[in-house]
């Protein structure tokens, strides 16, 4: 093969003009994709423009989690601390560059078989990219402004959430070394579609508070009421710190809430809609951060009163290359994110396995036989592997992105070396700092503008679980409702246990003030747990699955046929009544017919309505 057959491939499989050609809304002419699978040698061209799409297709994603900790959880209003959300936003991109290519190219462990009886791997071997895991994201939030309250220093409590991190991920380590059938008995169908859809529950309203000016400002907006503007009390001043009015959004301070805000965000969801009709293949499989770009370019030639909405401070301010470690948080240990923590690897245990049955349907491989169990365990290895090594990047915990199977499935690449190209670019653009700087610069309500599409998407993927389950099943039907009615509850209101903003061991349901150290400690812990709708609502739907008997299937069986056979009788009867006219007479004869007709259908409807079955 020619050096220009390596670079550019040969063959009318490598069609570049379709990937860039637009769609026409509406039209009837489509253009074929031909589908390369797992083992296929991508040229390094196309290798390396398939990779950029899954690039852009996560690095929206990748990046928030980091960027929202170090922003609103780790810094302090209002926020000056630039160069700690740029560095984190560097880690993010080279970790899950890093863990991506060790996921995609897959290693046996060495003295496996001796050991364990059967090869164990590191990786799934598929066109399967990692990223900063959404999942943390609540628990770093809240544990680490406990920390706070208590007197921590923000980087400090950040490096003993990295601590916890590293241990907790021992359990995934556990989950992966046992047989792929027994995880799957102990994390079901109705347990992942439940811990799936609160998740996306509680991001979306996560995103909706960058929307509206920031998460903070959100957060306080009760400052803005009209009975605590003026005073609070006996006329005591309400406290500035933390304040209603949002400053993340450039050199504008407007209240949260406020019309520009909300005009800006909604022009990334109508660019996001300007895609789907429009884009060619290549912008629908980026379409996150095409619109995120194009409302960056709204704020940037907008202004309020001459103030920009763009902070191109930022950008200069950001160096030119950057690596891990230019900045070290410790590594430490807090107790009482130990159980929320745990909760949350067994919640992306269930989310890896769901991801890897995806990726092995849009890359048209089986999802059964012992490849695919090889691949779920390699998998959930890598998980946790590259979770602890993400935590010694300093950076936040890692897992597969299930977004990007929409990528293979739209563009029909599965090969692996779109994967390796993936890696490569997420690396570049962490090493070339300035992007962290354009991306630190972005308004807060833009970048809800996409997040909370993005967040949404997880909530989707939910529901598209619960598609796949028998929810007519009363014991399905029961596990859900009750799971998702207390996870969603405190997900909604999460202050029956959580402490508000800027007001510490004040929830009534355990205020805690005058306790010991270790007494506290223990309490943040609960707090953490049943505020955290997904992990109180994943554990409630893991409990009952255990506990709950199966459905009777055989009885609701015989009820059916016996029903089934009652809705033929009655059918057969109707025809009977209907086929003796010297019964009725004249016109009388008409209206019974009709009658009966009338009657049978009444009656037909109503069987059928109660037992579909039939």
């Amino acid at each position: 093969m020619g050096i220009k057959a390596q670079i550019l491939g040969e063959g009318d499989g490598y069609d570049y003009s379709t990937l860039c050609m637009p769609s026409v809304p509406w039209g009837k002419k489509r253009h074929p994709i031909k589908f390369y699978p797992l083992d296929e040698p991508l040229p390094i061209l196309l290798s390396l423009v398939m990779g950029l799409q899954h690039a852009f297709a996560m690095v929206g994603g990748l990046i928030t989690p980091p960027y929202v900790v170090a922003k609103f959880t780790i810094d302090s209003f209002p926020f000056p601390n630039v160069e700690l959300q740029q560095y984190f936003i560097v880690a993010a991109l080279i970790t899950s560059g890093v863990c991506t290519i060790i996921n995609v190219l897959r290693f046996e462990i060495p003295f496996s078989k001796k050991i364990f009886g059967r090869s164990l791997f590191i990786g799934s071997g598929l066109l399967s990219v990692m990223g900063t895991s959404f999942t943390f994201l609540p628990i770093f939030e809240i544990a680490i402004r406990q920390m706070k309250a208590d007197g921590i220093e923000g980087t400090d409590a950040y490096g003993k959430m990295l601590g916890t991190s590293m241990l907790c991920a021992l359990f995934e380590v556990f989950f992966s070394c046992i047989p792929a059938k027994v995880v799957q008995k102990i994390f079901p169908p109705v347990v992942s579609a439940v811990t799936v859809t609160l998740l996306g529950v509680a991001l979306t309203g996560t995103g909706m508070k960058y929307w509206g000016g920031g998460v903070v400002c959100g957060e306080m907006i009760w400052k803005e009421h009209s009975q605590v503007v003026d005073s609070v009390g006996f006329g005591l001043p309400v406290s500035g710190v933390p304040s209603a009015i949002c400053t993340g959004n450039g050199k504008v301070a407007l209240p949260y809430g406020s019309a520009e805000y909300i005009g800006l965000g909604f022009s990334v969801l109508c660019f996001l809609v300007v895609i789907e009709l429009f884009g060619s293949t290549f912008m629908k499989n980026c379409n996150v951060m095409l619109a995120l770009l194009f409302g960056y370019m709204i704020a940037g030639v907008s202004n309020y009163d001459g103030l920009a909405y763009v902070d191109k401070q930022k950008i200069a301010d950001a160096p030119a290359i950057d690596f891990l470690w230019t900045m070290w948080f410790g590594i430490g240990l807090y107790g009482p994110a130990i159980v929320p923590m745990l909760i949350a690897y067994i919640v992306t245990t269930v989310e890896t396995i769901g991801d890897v049955t995806a990726t092995h349907e849009v890359s048209e491989l089986p999802t059964d036989g012992e490849e695919y169990k090889q691949r779920i365990q390699g998998s959930l290895m890598a998980d946790a592997l590259c979770s602890m090594l993400a935590s010694l990047f300093t950076s936040m915990p890692n897992t597969t992105f299930s977004q990007n199977n929409g990528v293979i499935a739209m563009t029909k690449c599965a090969s692996r070396r779109a994967g390796l190209a993936t890696g490569f670019w997420l690396i570049l653009m962490g090493v070339l700092a300035k992007i962290a700087g354009v991306i630190t610069s972005i308004p807060d309500c833009v970048l809800g503008g996409m997040t909370i599409f993005l967040f949404c998407n997880v909530f989707v993927s939910g529901i598209t679980l619960f598609g796949n389950l028998n929810v007519k099943n009363r014991r399905i039907r029961f596990i859900s409702s009750l799971s998702l009615a207390v996870g969603i509850g405190v997900t909604v209101w999460p202050y029956a246990f959580l402490d508000m903003r800027g007001s510490s061991y004040t929830a009534a349901f355990w205020e805690c003030k005058d306790c010991t150290e270790t007494m506290k400690g223990f309490r943040n812990g609960v707090s953490i747990f049943l505020s955290t709708g997904y992990c109180i609502g994943s554990v409630i739907a893991i409990f009952l699955n255990l506990i709950l008997p199966e459905d009777p299937e055989k009885d609701v069986e015989e009820e059916d046929v016996d029903l089934t056979v009652k809705y033929e009788k009655d059918i057969e009867k109707s025809d009977v009544e209907k086929s003796s006219p010297e019964d009725t007479g004249g016109v009388a004869e008409d209206e019974a017919d009709e009658g009966a007709k009338v009657e049978t259908s009444s009656e037909e409807v109503d069987i059928i309505a109660d037992h579909p079955e039939a």
